[in-house]
């Protein structure tokens, strides 16, 4: 049987990371997501939980992130940030982390 491309994006971060990682371990990233599909493939199903919340827990994370998110909103009105556009965001996002970097080196 013939080989077949497949596509798949991830962030420019984490495919760094996964390729040093599969580097170190004598492989290449190919190698891992082949062994990957075969051992799903194997043991149909996949190597680690995944799994659903109870319709309760689902009501009480909702009521709990709403909470949560009227009191981000209330803090912003009292920090002055509610009124700030993506643009105002993004830069002081920025600053903040070139700072950091600065205070790293």
């Amino acid at each position: 049987m013939g080989a077949v491309n497949v596509t798949i994006r991830v962030d420019e971060e984490t495919k760094r990371e996964f390729d040093a990682f599969c580097e170190n371990v004598g492989m290449n990233i190919t190698t891992a997501l082949n062994m990957y599909i075969k051992s799903v493939l194997r043991t149909r199903q996949l190597p680690f939980p995944i799994t659903d919340i109870k319709p309760s827990e689902q009501t009480d994370a909702r009521k709990s992130l709403k909470q949560a998110f009227k009191a981000a909103q209330e803090q912003s009105v009292k920090n002055g940030t509610d009124k700030m556009t993506m643009e105002e965001i993004d830069a002081e996002i920025a600053a903040y982390r070139s700072e950091k970097r600065q205070k790293q080196c």
